[in-house]
């Protein structure tokens, strides 16, 4: 029975190779003002999430009950959008 050795230079090592490529900042001439989501926002979230948790908040327009948290989440941003908070655009 023979036995084979593998030749550790037939294989390639993906780590620390030179072919990754790196991220460069875009540099904008607009500076943020530091928050990303207004403190009125977050509030809104925060309702949204009492009312799920108590089993009170429903999905738009079939009115089944949401038990998921991202959802959640989704609506509150979504109303606090509605309302004209700073709030990011929604991605699609």
């Amino acid at each position: 029975m023979a036995t084979r050795k593998k030749s550790s230079s037939s294989r390639k090592s993906t780590r620390g190779s030179s072919s990754r490529k790196t991220r460069s900042k875009k540099s904008s001439s607009k500076k943020s003002s530091g928050r990303k989501y207004s403190p009125s926002a977050g509030k809104n979230v925060e309702r949204e999430m009492r009312e799920m948790k108590q089993g009170k908040l429903k999905s738009g327009r079939s009115g089944k009950k949401v038990t998921s948290r991202k959802q959640a989440i989704a609506i509150g941003l979504s109303e606090a959008r509605r309302e004209g908070k700073k709030v990011p655009p929604n991605k699609p």
